[in-house]
């Protein structure tokens, strides 16, 4: 990696002014910490994370429904890293203590395999486009689904356009790349690589956005060819545009986004709880109240704060007591922040 590390510095040196490079997946963030990169880099150069975490982006309405769900005996299936997400009252994973039936789940077919023994079974489905495929797929086989998914490109936009957030380039998600290619990206008008999650493929990244900036060249480039084909996913992205339809959505941090989520279909209502459950989810949402903590999630999300800016980091909020969506999951930015603290555990 040395040799990296030298063109890095070459390049930094030629910048006019320092640059913020921001990754947008959960899991190059957990390099980044684990392998301690940022001590790597030239003083000119800090490397944010954003919102790449999409347990950490889910808005809290919608964790609020399906909490509520669960505590009118309506089972729920989810995957692990979504249990503890603190409600505004309370939490799935403090429900399932209580005896409600909340399915850890593994795979969408985990979940259509409890659904044969209990029909009313929803599915919260969570992430990016990543994990919406199979999502699709589980609702073709009849599974109901609360649909929280999300389009990745739309957040790009909506941090594009924040003038408080000034972002030199960015890392781009290596995983939701794999499905949508490398098209959606052309329309930023800004540095872009998609990246591998090694550290020399996220250092290799850097150098790629540095030639960039110092050429001032606004494109996107792809590091990560071995898996990323510019075309993406054909059969993956036609199964979600035959189950799901685009709407807008409400991101934790970044608020309501145009064109940024995933709604059932009306072909598929029978397998949508938000239409099933349509006058009972009424009565959830007008019995959220606003709840008032000191988290600072949503800034964090934004590149705006670090964890450490937060009045409750490593204090009342950890990894086994949560106060905010960043520390839940195991990509949370709060998370990688508590368990690596910094320090380089690797080569």
């Amino acid at each position: 990696m040395g040799n990296i590390l030298e063109k890095i510095r070459i390049l930094s040196s030629k910048l006019r002014h320092p640059v913020k490079l921001m990754e947008l997946c959960g899991t190059h963030s957990q390099t980044v910490a684990k392998y301690n990169l940022k001590s790597l880099l030239p003083q000119n150069i800090e490397l944010i994370s954003g919102p790449g975490c999409p347990i950490c982006v889910t808005d809290q309405t919608d964790i609020d429904i399906v909490i509520g769900l669960a505590e009118n005996d309506i089972p729920i299936a989810i995957y692990g890293d979504a249990l503890s997400l603190p409600g505004t009252n309370s939490s799935l994973e403090k429900l399932k203590q209580q005896g409600k039936k909340i399915h850890i789940v593994y795979s969408t077919q985990d979940a259509i395999n409890i659904q044969k023994h209990e029909p009313d079974l929803v599915f919260f489905g969570i992430g990016f486009e990543t994990t919406t495929p199979m999502t699709a797929w589980a609702i073709k086989q009849g599974i109901k689904v609360y649909s929280a998914h999300k389009l990745f490109p739309p957040a790009m936009a909506a941090l594009l356009q924040n003038p408080n957030i000034k972002i030199g380039g960015f890392i781009n998600p290596g995983h939701v790349s794999a499905i949508i290619g490398t098209k959606p990206y052309e329309q930023f008008n800004v540095p872009q690589v998609i990246s591998g999650f090694e550290p020399e493929d996220v250092l290799i990244s850097i150098q790629m956005l540095l030639e960039m900036i110092v050429n001032n060249q606004n494109i996107v480039k792809n590091q990560y060819k071995r898996v990323v084909k510019a075309e993406g996913n054909i059969e993956a992205k036609k199964i979600i545009d035959k189950v799901f339809e685009i709407s807008d959505a409400k991101w934790r941090g970044l608020g309501l986004i145009p064109n940024s989520g995933l709604k059932i279909r009306k072909q598929f209502q029978n397998q949508d709880a938000e239409y099933i459950h349509k006058d009972l989810i009424e009565k959830i949402k007008q019995n959220i109240l606003p709840k008032q903590n000191q988290c600072i999630c949503g800034k964090i999300l934004q590149g705006l704060a670090k964890p450490s800016d937060c009045p409750l980091f490593a204090k009342a909020c950890t990894p086994e007591n949560p106060q905010g969506a960043c520390m839940v999951s195991v990509e949370g930015n709060c998370q990688i922040e508590y368990r690596f603290n910094n320090q380089s555990v690797g080569g």
